[in-house]
């Protein structure tokens, strides 16, 4: 299959976005800034020409985990926890009119998060009479989450089909964040996050492999005295690119791997080392088209986790849909 012909492939190749603060909860919460599978695609791709896009993302994730493991939540510690949240976050990407070079390109993009949240735990607490029991608890917040900042895109293009780009993206503390509290809209600290990734898209096959490859390095809360340890991640994806209803459609899988390296540490890391992991793997569709003279990418997948420790585990539902102003 010839998918230059269909004069859709260039859709692909100015595509450029970015994921927002996870919605969910090992870390402090069960879970880091970044949602694992959040970049994985094409569509987290950095633009080669000068642009600008929008890109609106929504997120839900169910999770749970078992009463026999113990989670820092809030400051709190709980055993057994469930989690409901949907994600809405509002991306801007621009690709300035000025050239690194005949194959570099740069890029930079922010996202403002909206994140509503539905926690329940079994929460560990002292007796009158001294002792532990644990009090079932529930909490339910919406608000602003942490905003994410990539100042710093670069894309080198090899050759038509394969793109190496690289990213550094900071977490900033925005969202709303109590002591005690199980739901909190924010995580209280800051994150940078590098990330490396090699995007293959052959323009005459239609055929996508792409892998990002990044890690998480945390500052303390400063409210718990907790500091999370640095989290990696792995994020790839497999598709097959096809010409469809007069645009470009795509089917294929996403998966991740998700892991934290080094061990939580600070005087609110009483559950000691606290070390996390997961692993997905889930179905993956998209679609690129245009409104009148503006390029359009949506893009929905399912991610089904398989293999969680220390932390919750459920699945997660991206859709994304990105608008090409020009």
């Amino acid at each position: 299959m010839n998918v230059r012909s269909t004069g859709m492939f260039r859709i692909l190749a100015v595509v450029a976005t970015l994921t927002f603060a996870r919605a969910g909860f090992a870390e402090e919460g069960g879970s880091g800034h970044y949602l694992p599978g959040a970049m994985a695609s094409f569509i987290d791709g950095v633009p080669p020409k000068e642009t600008f896009l929008t890109r609106i993302n929504v997120v839900n994730y169910e999770g749970s985990v078992g009463g026999n493991v113990r989670v820092p939540i809030g400051g709190l510690t709980t055993l057994g926890a469930d989690a409901k949240s949907w994600g809405y976050g509002l991306t801007f990407v621009w690709r300035p009119p000025f050239e690194l070079g005949d194959k570099w390109s740069y890029a930079m993009s922010t996202t403002l998060p909206v994140v509503t949240m539905d926690v329940s735990a079994n929460v560990l607490t002292t007796a009158p009479g001294g002792g532990q029991v644990t009090v079932k608890r529930s909490d339910s917040q919406s608000g602003l989450g942490d905003l994410v900042l990539i100042p710093v895109m670069l894309n080198y293009n090899v050759d038509p089909d394969f793109n190496v780009s690289f990213r550094v993206t900071a977490y900033a503390p925005t969202g709303d964040y109590e002591v005690g509290r199980l739901a909190n809209t924010g995580k209280n600290f800051w994150t940078v996050e590098p990330t490396l990734a090699l995007m293959y898209l052959g323009q005459q096959n239609g055929r996508e492999a792409s892998l990002f490859i990044g890690a998480d390095f945390n500052e303390e809360n400063s409210d718990t005295n907790y500091k999370s340890g640095t989290q990696f991640h792995l994020d790839g994806t497999l598709a097959q690119h096809f010409p469809a209803f007069g645009g470009l459609a795509s089917v294929g899988v996403s998966a991740f791997y998700y892991k934290q390296l080094t061990a939580d540490s600070g005087d609110g890391a009483t559950l000691g080392d606290f070390e996390g992991k997961t692993v997905g793997i889930g179905p993956v569709v998209s679609y690129a088209s245009k409104i009148a003279t503006h390029d359009i990418v949506a893009e929905l997948k399912w991610l089904h986790e398989t293999d969680t420790e220390k932390r919750l585990e459920g699945d997660i539902v991206w859709f994304k849909f990105v608008y090409k102003f020009y």
